[in-house]
């Protein structure tokens, strides 16, 4: 128990460690979170900086929910109790310590954090995400239902002690999407490759 919280408190520092803020910084840009939606996410840096400050920041994100679970793996916490460290990354990102706890919506490094427990649900989240956005073209739906499918995978699947931080991580997910949803029932969201708003 000991050695799950050292590391849930770790995977929580890591995911305070927010990509967006640092990459633009590096690159002398403006804090993403007084530019565009405000979101320091990916998508808000490709608004800002262009493809690929974008890619960077998505892959370090995804990388800071993969990482800490893995490196608990690697020391011996069980697996049934992995998906509490992947949820101490997501909390990270989005309320860090290190920047004020104005963090973005977590789903990069909820995706790096699936992959870590389950390579399979995280597998199946990112081809949700994909097909979604494919059919829709509206990055928060597809963020929101591929979060919805994995969850429910992860509880029918595997056993309760992962299905438990999931559920809390994807509630938070969909909460901080909870502007986007609005839009979306509304009929006022915007498309992919038209100013998104995310």
């Amino acid at each position: 128990m000991l050695l799950l919280i050292i590391f849930s408190l770790l995977a929580y520092l890591i995911g305070s460690l927010s990509s967006a803020v640092i990459v633009c910084r590096c690159a002398g840009l403006p804090d993403p979170r007084t530019l565009g939606s405000g979101n320091p996410g990916a998508s808000n840096v490709l608004r800002i900086g262009g493809k690929g400050l974008a890619a960077i920041v998505l892959l370090c994100d995804v990388f800071k929910g993969w990482f800490p679970v893995i490196l608990a793996n690697y020391v011996g916490v069980p697996a049934g109790f992995l998906g509490w460290v992947a949820l101490g990354a997501f909390l990270g990102h989005l309320f860090p310590i290190f920047f004020k706890f104005r963090g973005g919506k977590g789903v990069a490094t909820a995706l790096g954090g699936l992959f870590a427990v389950a390579w399979s649900a995280g597998v199946l989240m990112l081809l949700i995400w994909l097909l979604i956005l494919f059919l829709f073209r509206y990055i928060s739906l597809a963020s929101i239902i591929a979060a919805v499918v994995s969850f429910f995978y992860v509880s029918y699947c595997l056993v309760f002690s992962v299905g438990a931080p999931i559920l809390l991580m994807n509630v938070l997910l969909v909460i901080r999407h909870h502007a986007n949803v609005r839009r979306l029932l509304k009929g006022v969201e915007v498309k992919l490759g038209k100013h998104t708003i995310c």
